[in-house]
């Protein structure tokens, strides 16, 4: 009798808020930006990297266990890129609900909406 094969990783859907305690508590991960250099002038939270192609390429290269957490605008090409990672075989991936949209709108007014 065959065992079921083991459910592959899921991206985990985070909130501002959750995303705001894994800050505060210093929690090891890398926090990827895949909004537009445009986009972050005109807005960004503290951490986070903008995903262009040599950090891409940095994070192809890491553990696959490494935490992942992916943020854009609203949370929609943050989740194709959560999601392109899981394929790549990541496993401790996930988005921003919402995207920074949330983050201004929960956590930090200060960052600008738009």
């Amino acid at each position: 009798m065959s065992q079921p094969e083991p459910t592959p990783p899921r991206v985990r859907q985070i909130s501002a808020a959750e995303l705001k305690a894994m800050l505060d508590s210093h929690v090891p991960f890398e926090f990827v930006d895949v909004r537009t250099p445009e986009e972050r002038e005109l807005a960004s939270i503290a951490g986070a990297r903008l995903l262009d192609q040599e950090y891409g390429d940095q994070i192809l290269k890491f553990e696959r266990d490494t935490l992942l957490v992916f943020q854009c605008h609203h949370g929609i090409r943050s989740q194709s890129a959560a999601e392109y990672c899981i394929r790549q075989g990541f496993t401790n991936v996930c988005n921003l609900v919402g995207g920074i949209d949330a983050w201004s709108l929960t956590v930090d007014p200060t960052v600008p909406r738009y």
